[in-house]
This record gives C-alpha cells, structure tokens and sequence, in this order.
C-alpha cells in the first residue's frame, strides 16, 4: 500500500468549503470517551489510520463486512496513477519511464522504493498527486452522502500529515508496538530490515498518531483480539446520531425542505 507516500498536502479551499457543509464550520474533532459525539457535526466523517503493517487495513475491511461505507485513500491514489491519468502523466514526466512496466503502467513497488529512499523525492510525488487524491477523496464523500450515508469511515493513512484530521470525528487509530510492526512488515513483504525500517521511518510514527487518536484500537494481539476490541468501537461509531447531525445529513435535509414546502403550501392556502 503506497499510500503511505503518496500523500495529501492540503486539501484545497473549495474543498474545505464543500467538507464545511459536510462536517461542521468550525471543522473541531469529537471525542468519544463515554460520552455523545460533539454536536456541529453535519454528517459523521469517522477518521481511520494507522501505520504500515498495523493492520488498519484489516480494521477497515471489518467496517465493510458490517455495511459501514468506507472511503479508502489507498483506491484514490492508484485511480490517480491509472494509465493516462493526469497524475499519471505528471509523475512519469518527473521520475521518468524507468517507473514503468511492460505494459505502461506505473509499477508501484519500484516507485516506492525510490520515494521511501529519499525525502524530496517524496515530497515531489506528494505535490504532484494532492490535488488528484483530495479531490477524488471528496468525489467519494459526496456521492456516498448522496445515496443518503449517515456515518462514513475515511481510510487514510496520512489523516494527520495531510491535515485532513479536523475534518474527521471521531479519529480511530489501529496502533501495535514497533517490534511487532517490523516484524510483520519484514514478513508481509519479505523485505530486508533496512528497506522495512525505511518504510516505517518515512511515516508518522505510530506512537505520536496514538497520542492525538480519539480511539485506539490495539493490535499487538490475536485477530480474535483484535474482533473483539472492533466491536466495542463498532457501537461507538454506529451510536445514533445527533439531531444536529441527523438535521444536516442528506434525510435530514430533505426533511427539512419537505417541511418548508408544506408551510408554503398551507401559508398559500391560508393567504389565499
């Protein structure tokens, strides 16, 4: 998953204008610590990240397999190196065809390799793919809160590093201890230490992302672990919503505008 490269600098301000409407003007994130999600929220954008190898992945399939809407960041940015692409065109114009297969795709392996190895090299494919993967992240948003979605989880690794946190509420970190990270990466890739340890390093660390998580979903365990401590987050995350959120959510909006049209008809009738 490259994602973890290719990231999101900013997202820009008509797309901070549309994500306003979707989650509250003041953009503040929500605790949930025994306690309702803040009202202000206009739709519940649940944050998820994690780290390489932390299992985030896992987490957020679980999400699926239980009809919660999910927004995955690492599907944005391989659309925005499809062949042809805008993204695709800029990022071959500045690393060269050595980046591509046989078949003219971009071969995602080789390219992280180059990216992981070197700062601003990784910041260049940054720049060049924000604009593609922020807007294809709210493209996704939106029609989800078309098709009347009240809660949706936001996959993405870099949540903070692309200050798209503030959007999000609450934000769900999938944490395991670096050892165990190593560890499982080394042996998920068969990749050396050197090129594992560089891989982790290129990111946010896992414990600073724990440290500004409003859940924390530990996976050092078993997987029957992990399932258990999933479900507890699983109510936090389906709790009804607000009357604030439930008001600006599509269904809320609707009846809202079904409401003022029955009062334009009756004050019609009365007046005339």
């Amino acid at each position: 998953m490259l994602l973890g490269c290719f990231g999101i600098q900013r997202v820009s301000l008509t797309q901070q204008f549309c994500l306003s409407i979707f989650v509250g003007s003041e953009g503040n994130r929500g605790l949930v610590k025994g306690k309702d999600l803040k009202q202000g929220a206009k739709m519940r954008l649940v944050g998820l990240t994690g780290g390489i190898a932390s299992g985030k992945s896992t987490v957020s399939s679980m999400f699926k397999h239980n009809h919660i809407p999910v927004v995955d960041a690492d599907i944005v940015a391989r659309d925005a190196l499809k062949k042809n692409s805008g993204g695709y065109k800029k990022v071959v114009a500045a690393f060269g065809p050595d980046i591509l297969q046989d078949d003219g795709q971009v071969d995602r392996l080789k390219l992280g390799r180059i990216v992981f190895s070197d700062a601003s090299k990784r910041q260049l494919l940054n720049r060049l793919l924000a604009p593609y993967i922020s807007s294809g992240i709210f493209l996704e948003i939106l029609k989800l809160w078309i098709k009347g979605h009240k809660v949706i989880i936001l996959d993405i690794p870099l949540l903070f590093e692309a200050k798209m946190d503030k959007w999000t509420k609450p934000i769900v970190v999938v944490w395991v201890d670096p050892e165990t990270q190593l560890q499982r990466l080394m042996e998920r890739d068969n990749s050396t230490e050197e090129d594992a340890r560089n891989r982790i390093n290129a990111q946010m660390s896992l414990d600073l992302k724990k440290s500004q998580a409003d859940i924390v979903i530990d996976n050092t365990g078993s997987r029957q672990d992990l399932q258990e401590r999933f479900s507890e987050v699983l109510s936090q995350v389906k709790r009804p919503l607000t009357w604030t959120e439930f008001w600006l959510s599509r269904d809320g909006a609707l009846s809202a505008l079904l409401g003022v049209m029955i009062g334009v008809l009756a004050g019609k009738k009365f007046f005339w």
